[in-house]
């Protein structure tokens, strides 16, 4: 599904440089992957290279391949500005979990969770309802964001991120505004995308609960002056 080598991010903040480096990393289609690291670590710098709108500074190497014959050259995408294919493959294939949340104010929770079949011309009537089922969200779908608590709105994004069936999940600490209860249901609903459908799921946390034995990938963080580095591979 990706495969990354000599990966590099680098910005400025708090006083300090951080860099992002990925000496290698292949993450292989239908697995569950954690992201585990302290706060600060690079956890989401990652997930948003993966999700295709973070560019890296530089990558000897960095394919996505959603499917047989849907592999894309996305370091080459970046150099040439192909700023719309690499819109596109994120649209039809990524589903992306924003800590927070990211829904659209002037939207009902109903054509929130709907917007990416809509923008891909996909039937949605079905996926809405059961997705907000299974979130426990399904008495919210005609309010507004702002009518929602934190967790109902994190549930309501999460559902929003799931709803067109991608290839792929990236989840940036997707239980963490949730009680216990709601995030079970939520890794519940994570764990099955994988077995029914196939889904590619890679979730960041800083303190991950949840099923013990899952593939895990830690970031190491060290000091060189006034320059942080993060390095994670496989």
């Amino acid at each position: 599904m990706f495969a990354l080598r000599e990966l590099c991010r680098r910005y400025s903040g708090g006083g300090a440089d951080f860099e992002l480096w990925v000496p290698a990393l292949t993450l292989k289609a239908g697995e569950l992957v954690v992201l585990k690291g302290v706060s600060g670590s690079g956890k989401s710098t990652l997930l948003d290279i993966l999700a295709l709108v973070s560019r890296p500074d530089r990558a000897a190497y960095f394919r996505f391949t959603p499917g047989p014959g849907r592999g894309a050259d996305a370091a080459q995408l970046w150099r040439d500005g192909q700023l719309d294919t690499l819109s596109r493959l994120r649209g039809e294939h990524i589903g992306y979990i924003l800590q927070t949340g990211g829904l659209l104010p002037f939207l009902t929770v109903r054509e929130n969770i709907g917007l990416p079949c809509r923008l891909l011309g996909r039937p949605q009537f079905r996926a809405v309802p059961e997705l907000a089922e299974r979130l426990g969200i399904s008495r919210q779908l005609d309010k507004f964001p702002a009518q929602l608590s934190v967790g109902e709105r994190q549930r309501a994004a999460i559902a929003r991120a799931l709803v067109h069936r991608p290839n792929v999940v990236l989840a940036d600490e997707p239980t963490a505004s949730v009680d216990p209860l709601n995030a079970a249901a939520i890794l519940q609903v994570l764990l099955d995308l994988v077995e029914r459908f196939g889904t590619t799921t890679v979730i960041a946390s800083h303190d991950w609960q949840g099923v013990a034995g899952l593939q895990s990938l830690e970031f190491r963080l060290e000091r060189d002056g006034p320059l942080i580095r993060a390095s994670v591979g496989n």
